[in-house]
């Protein structure tokens, strides 16, 4: 599967990152605790490790296997947040974070849901899946919005360095064809 560069919802552009994206990015969620509170990094302390990682993404549409949007409100370009898919065989993995001040506006959940729309209209994608730490709640109704059933917990399933240096649970949500 190669999915587009550019996905447009009726709020919403999902486009390619760029390495430019490095300053908006870091001063909007990626040095923000609290938004980067249930991810597996922690806060970026410099605009370097911001673009670091923009590099990091970027060359997984190269290699074919994960790729991130940006997401930014269609009236004025503004960059809230990332969507990101993981290609693995008949399946695909999501993750995602925008920052707090989009938080309960349903921005999350259009963007998701043009995800789950795109990957599951791919004759050769049966599941798109994800995992939330048990605690996120907010994460875990975004899912349930978008159609996905909660499978399970998934006992000691990921670290998220900002809570605990110890594996923590997280529920996993799924939508299959």
């Amino acid at each position: 599967m190669k999915p587009p560069i550019l996905i447009e919802t009726p709020r919403l552009r999902l486009r390619l990152p760029e390495v430019a994206d490095a300053q908006a990015i870091f001063d909007q969620y990626g040095q923000d605790a609290e938004v980067t509170r249930y991810l597996i990094w922690q806060p970026h302390k410099s605009i370097e490790e911001t673009i670091q990682f923009l590099k990091r993404v970027l060359a997984g549409w190269q290699e074919g296997k994960s790729f991130s949007w940006v997401i930014t409100r269609k009236p004025d370009y503004q960059l809230m947040g990332m969507v990101a898919l993981r290609i693995e065989e008949y399946k695909a993995n999501l993750g995602y974070l925008l920052a707090r001040p989009y938080w309960g506006q349903g921005y999350m959940t259009e963007a998701v849901q043009a995800l789950v729309d795109l990957v599951l209209a791919q004759p050769e994608i049966y599941r798109v899946w994800a995992v939330c730490d048990i605690e996120n709640h907010a994460s875990a109704r975004v899912l349930e919005k978008v159609g996905m059933s909660c499978e399970g917990v998934l006992r000691r399933w990921i670290s998220h360095p900002n809570i605990s240096a110890e594996p923590r649970d997280c529920r996993c949500y799924s939508l299959t064809k």
